[in-house]
């Protein structure tokens, strides 16, 4: 049962992987606005994955957020996903992305559950 309240925090670790200067948002060596986005869409798809119906999955449809400070190589960026409203197959999520006690992140995060299938038939 899906209800308000529900939290999940997702880990990563900045690398040459997922900066700036690799992904192309930027030019430097520091964590990318792409790759923070992505881990707080991901911190919401698994808050609420272990909830849903068999065959269901969510998707990202909307994310408001404002990348505050940046995070070098090796650091450890968390973020977090609570589920704050659900109105039917919409779910809203508050994120928010720390690197130890520094807030880096945070906004507004909409998904939407769908039937696995029906979606990809869609393609």
């Amino acid at each position: 049962m899906l209800e308000k309240g529900l939290t999940f925090t997702a880990h990563t670790t900045v690398t040459e992987n997922n900066t700036a200067a690799t992904l192309g948002s930027g030019d430097m060596n520091v964590f990318a606005t792409p790759a923070l986005v992505a881990l707080m869409e991901h911190a919401a798809m698994l808050c609420v994955a272990p909830h849903l119906p068999e065959g269901s999955t969510t998707v990202g449809s909307l994310i408001h957020t404002s990348h505050l400070k940046p995070s070098a190589l090796g650091a450890s960026v968390e973020a977090t996903a609570e589920l704050t409203e659900v109105d039917g197959r919409k779910l809203t999520f508050r994120v928010s992305a720390h690197e130890g006690d520094k807030l880096v992140g945070e906004g507004t995060h909409v998904r939407f559950i769908v039937d696995r299938e029906r979606f990809l038939a869609k393609l």
